[in-house]
């Protein structure tokens, strides 16, 4: 008999608001599972009224190693070891959390790859480039332009829906964040045993693409763990608001009922 755990903590990118998450959250809370969608330290305000803080010097300040500290106290309080689904720099967050123990089985969706995995290449670069912001300064927040937001992240949906997304999703974010998740606080030992882990990529994502995700999974080289890859059509970087959202969601639930193993251990 499967022993899955039944507690659910997602973890949004950067950028993007943790509301993101309510139709999965709804979805696989009708399913039985208890969820959790922490906020970002001092991001627990409406989108809209983080637009208006914006250059916002505490979301500025924010760093990785602290956010890792942050996700690591939430699931080391749950009564069991959580599954771990994260969305792009989210989806790194899994990884990182699992490496350190935390956590029974991650979900990496289209994630932000680990150091060595893909983050010097000159295309994925290019795309955070200005996320990076390494000539602006360190105490201003950074915020996605509507353009960015049009072309890059939410492609392939009409103009209305991008409106409504970036007006009911998009905040500002600490480019310090960004720029640590390229240094060797993001190293993953990919040859270490590890838990149970999906990947997933969105073949119209113009942030993290397919191959670069696939890649991130062919590091992982460990044959006794479960690692898996599944690529969706029609999807942008946006999963949760793009044509294939329910598609992906449906996805992750039968392959979390799927899986052969016990993890009472894990």
């Amino acid at each position: 008999m499967i022993n899955l755990p039944k507690s659910i903590v997602f973890i949004t990118g950067a950028f993007i608001s943790s509301n993101c998450w309510q139709e999965w959250k709804n979805y696989f809370e009708a399913k039985g599972y208890k969820c959790l969608a922490p906020c970002w330290p001092y991001k627990d305000a409406l989108p809209e009224d983080l637009r208006n803080r914006h250059p916002d010097t505490e979301i500025a300040s924010n760093r990785l190693s602290e956010l890792l500290d942050y996700f690591s106290i939430i699931t080391n309080a749950l009564e069991e070891k959580p599954i771990l689904l994260g969305h792009s720099l989210g989806g790194l967050i899994v990884q990182l959390l699992l490496q350190r123990g935390f956590g029974s089985v991650g979900i990496a969706i289209q994630p932000f790859p680990p150091q060595g995995a893909g983050t010097s290449q000159f295309t994925f670069l290019k795309a955070w480039w200005n996320a990076i912001g390494l000539f602006t300064p360190d105490s201003e927040s950074h915020l996605v332009s509507f353009r960015k937001w049009k072309n890059a992240i939410t492609n392939g949906l009409t103009c209305e829906q991008q409106k409504q997304t970036y007006y009911s999703h998009a905040i500002p974010e600490s480019k310090l964040i960004i720029r640590d998740a390229f240094k060797s606080i993001t190293r993953i030992n990919f040859r270490k045993p590890h838990p149970p882990l999906l990947f997933t990529s969105g073949r119209e994502d113009k942030m993290l693409s397919p191959a670069l995700v696939y890649n991130i999974y062919k590091k992982y080289t460990d044959e006794h763990s479960i690692t898996v890859y599944k690529e969706f059509n029609n999807c942008n970087h946006l999963t949760f608001c793009s044509p294939t959202s329910m598609e992906v969601a449906e996805f992750i639930l039968n392959w979390l009922q799927k899986l052969n193993i016990s993890i009472d251990h894990l």
